[in-house]
């Protein structure tokens, strides 16, 4: 990808890279079918979606074993506050139910607060429950932690304990993605050397949004480093705005603050 890219060049590229998500609260069966069938577009597949662990054997009835669309689940959500065991237990069900991924949010508020070790905790045993070819992604809930350092060791620390992501936020708080904390999480994953990937999640809305991160992490790390390996999008609104690109049609979707 170049900085120059045109919006269908974005929005082809911003669809290979998308978490389609449905993680509202009274989420049912019949919307997973939905978002199923939304995922396979006639331009070409999401590169997953994200759903709660309920509905992951459900999901994996309805795309099959050889779908080019995995599933993601999250654990430990949104509040980041359950006991280890517990998440350790979510993240083996959610695998034998058929989950690809598996993003995790961190303790954040005892890292806020000064506890490391939690933090550490936490992703080494996800990890050890979670083994390749299964992803996870750790959510920092960026927003939340506010201070670029706080947001930098917390990058840090994921990337030790063998996180393959670091995602910005649950979408569930005041502050989700922002291009600010996106910088140091790109510059942390650059000064680490290690293959890790990079998701925003939460408001990002918008093609010319999409933009925005991917060329900063192209400028980042280079204009071949946003692939579906190393970039997601986490987002339920994107999808309209890269179909309406890529159908030529004008978008009805309101630009997103930052």
């Amino acid at each position: 990808m170049t900085l120059e890219a045109n919006n269908r060049q974005i929005a082809s590229l911003a669809l290979s890279l998308l978490d389609l998500t449905d993680l509202t609260d009274d989420c049912t069966p019949e919307a997973i079918e939905a978002l199923c069938a939304k995922a396979r577009t006639s331009h070409g597949p999401v590169a997953a979606i994200c759903i709660w662990p309920r509905f992951v054997r459900q999901a994996r009835g309805i795309l099959g074993t050889q779908s080019p669309v995995r599933i993601a689940t999250v654990v430990n959500f949104p509040s980041g506050d359950l006991p280890v065991e517990q998440v350790v237990g979510e993240t083996q069900a959610a695998l034998a139910d058929g989950a690809d991924e598996i993003d995790l949010v961190i303790p954040y508020k005892a890292f806020k607060a000064g506890d490391e070790a939690a933090v550490r905790s936490m992703i080494r045993a996800v990890r050890a429950a979670c083994p390749a070819p299964a992803l996870l992604k750790t959510i920092l809930e960026t927003g939340q932690l506010q201070d670029k350092a706080l947001i930098r060791r917390a990058c840090e620390i994921a990337i030790e304990e063998g996180a393959d992501f670091i995602k910005t936020s649950t979408g569930k708080v005041t502050v989700n993605a922002t291009l600010e904390a996106a910088d140091v999480m790109l510059t942390t994953i650059r000064g680490s050397g290690k293959r890790v990937g990079f998701k925003p999640a939460g408001g990002v809305r918008t093609v010319p949004e999409a933009r925005l991160y991917l060329n900063l992490a192209a400028t980042i790390l280079g204009p071949d480093w946003p692939m579906p390996s190393t970039f997601r999008f986490g987002a339920s609104g994107l999808l309209g705005d890269i179909l309406a690109t890529l159908d030529g049609r004008e978008s009805a979707t309101p630009a997103a603050a930052y």
